[in-house]
């Protein structure tokens, strides 16, 4: 690679370092070509990304971006998948996972912490961003009839027991 292009690399994954909520660290050794690329498609689809990168310059880049790097999680040939919603890619690679077993998680961060494998598994079985803006505009949006529903039946419930105990009487 040429030094020109190094440095454009480097700029690039300390973006990728700052902008990102989550980069999870994978092993992609054993993958061909057309497994990546429906990688990498899955991901897309849920506003993630997975880039293969050089060691030496990405950890260049990410203590540029002031991250503290596990030597484990840079060693060998790695690949990153990175999203804004630090479910998204955790979720895309986990998934991918149980599909392919080529693929190896190392690792990963989360909002410039360091989390492990199991945290990432954990991580994927949330709720993403987007489904919980959904599930929130779904009971903004309820119906009118079920809110005032729930606010009358209070009401006429104490109208039966006063009804109740004016027959009783």
């Amino acid at each position: 690679m040429l030094r020109s292009k190094k440095k454009d690399f480097v700029s690039e994954m300390e973006n990728i370092c700052t902008e990102s909520s989550a980069v999870i660290f994978t092993h992609y050794h054993g993958l061909t070509v057309s497994e990546i690329t429906n990688l990498r498609r899955k991901l897309r689809d849920n506003d993630a990304n997975f880039k293969v990168v050089k060691n030496t310059l990405f950890k260049i880049a990410a203590k540029d971006a002031k991250i503290e790097l596990d030597d484990s999680l840079n060693k060998g040939p790695i690949a990153i998948a990175y999203s804004k919603d630090p479910v998204s890619a955790a979720k895309g690679v986990v998934e991918f996972i149980k599909e392919n077993d080529s693929l190896k998680l190392l690792g990963g961060i989360v909002d410039n912490t360091a989390i492990d494998v199991s945290a990432i598994r954990e991580l994927s079985k949330l709720p993403s961003l987007d489904e919980l803006r959904g599930k929130i505009i779904g009971l903004v949006q309820a119906p009118a009839s079920k809110l005032a529903s729930v606010a009358q039946a209070p009401a006429s419930q104490l109208a039966r027991v006063i009804s109740a105990f004016a027959n009783k009487g």
